[in-house]
């Protein structure tokens, strides 16, 4: 689904971000990458996304060079993919249920469509009772579980996670995990940036890991080296 080929980012001789990076994401995994702060992960993220262009190096979303991609062709590209980030990104004077909405809303979706799929996400992120609250009245882990719901009521084949349990308290973090890995049993496949340990290891699935951005370690869930 997604490879990366001897990907690098050079900002100027004294900040390479990305070093000659390769690897390939297969669709339906869950995949984590970790790393201490600065190791890359970010900018890895926003590769993917094209949001950063390398410096040299090429990352393709299945047969699609992603960089060479422009206007509607990235907006359609985008669209594919679910991103949750650290700092939910919600919409403040929309309700729950209208923050889910909207995200349809500008994906072409029919009111109908709206109305039948927007309580369904809610359910599955546990938000059900709160669909009439602003993000201002809900704890830190419901707004991370509401910005999941929108990530993820267009369908889309990917989603990407960067640092989206930095904010949170252990409880809060266990059940933002446990909603990820359910989005990746139903099928979508799951890239999650995160350097906390803890939160790998409840996943238990493949982990790279990134320092001072070299790929240091790829491995499988049963501890397989994959490179």
């Amino acid at each position: 689904m997604i490879y990366l080929n001897n990907v690098s980012k050079v900002y100027d001789s004294d900040s390479v971000a990305l070093d000659n990076i390769s690897l390939s994401v297969t669709a339906g995994e869950f995949v984590s990458i970790v790393g201490h702060s600065g190791a890359g992960k970010t900018t890895l993220v926003k590769m993917i996304l094209a949001e950063e262009a390398p410096t040299s190096g090429e990352v393709f979303f299945e047969s699609v060079n992603v960089h060479k991609l422009r206007g509607g062709e990235l907006s359609r590209l985008r669209r594919r993919i679910g991103t949750v980030f650290q700092d939910f990104k919600l919409l403040p004077n929309k309700t729950a249920y209208e923050n889910i909405a909207f995200a349809m809303e500008a994906a072409g979706k029919s009111n109908e469509e709206i109305a039948s799929d927007v309580p369904h996400v809610l359910e599955l992120v546990g938000l059900s009772q709160k669909a009439s609250r602003f993000p201002r009245q809900l704890s830190g882990g419901e707004q991370q579980r509401l910005a999941i719901a929108r990530a993820i009521i267009n369908q889309p084949e990917l989603i990407i996670a960067d640092e989206p349990t930095g904010n949170l308290d252990p409880v809060n973090t266990y059940e933002v995990v446990e909603i990820l890995k359910k989005i990746n049993d139903l099928g979508t496949t799951v890239i999650l940036a995160t350097h906390n340990k803890g939160v790998v290891d409840a996943i238990g699935k493949r982990i790279i890991t990134l320092d001072k951005g070299k790929l240091a370690r790829d491995e499988s869930k049963e501890g397989k080296r994959m490179l």
